[in-house]
């Protein structure tokens, strides 16, 4: 078996829950943890034949327009559990917001005005979710990882402020 790559452990993870299709793994990532762990549609779907190839997922039922559900297998939830384990190695910032201001240079000054306050609504609403989300955590994982999310989306729109007017 090859080492996990995090979108694959993301995955496995997922399916922990129970069987899924891949767009209700596409939702689930979205859901628990969107805000700190993209995962995308292609991902999922090029991940999951990779998954049942190495024998970590299985085949489940058939579902309605020839959606496929996934069953992790045992040797799955192993590699999963060894997943977790590991040393976790480095934490890698993929900001779409950062990648457009490092070539914002190339926007007209009114693109420029129209990326900063679209960023800015859109972490507004991030940190907003992420306080609700503090107050609707059940233990303390959640609530760390909640906690995370507030001061990711902070750090965000300070970021924005920082930048002077066009």
């Amino acid at each position: 078996m090859s080492e996990l790559n995090a979108t694959a452990a993301a995955l496995l993870g997922l399916l922990q829950d129970g069987p899924a299709t891949g767009g209700q793994l596409v939702a689930a990532a979205e859901e628990r943890f969107g805000t700190f762990f993209s995962v995308t549609r292609s991902q999922v779907y090029r991940e999951l034949p990779a998954l049942a190839k190495e024998g970590l997922v299985r085949l489940g039922k058939q579902g309605p327009r020839s959606s496929q559900q996934y069953v992790i297998t045992a040797a799955g939830k192993k590699a999963f559990k060894a997943w977790l384990t590991s040393d976790a190695g480095p934490d890698h910032l993929r900001s779409p917001l950062i990648l457009r201001l490092v070539h914002a240079a190339s926007l007209t000054a009114k693109q420029r005005a129209s990326l900063i306050e679209t960023a800015r609504a859109s972490y507004q609403e991030d940190l907003d979710e992420a306080r609700a989300a503090v107050k609707a955590a059940g233990d303390p994982y959640s609530k760390a990882i909640a906690e995370f999310g507030q001061a990711h989306a902070r750090a965000a729109l300070k970021l924005i402020d920082a930048i002077p007017d066009a």
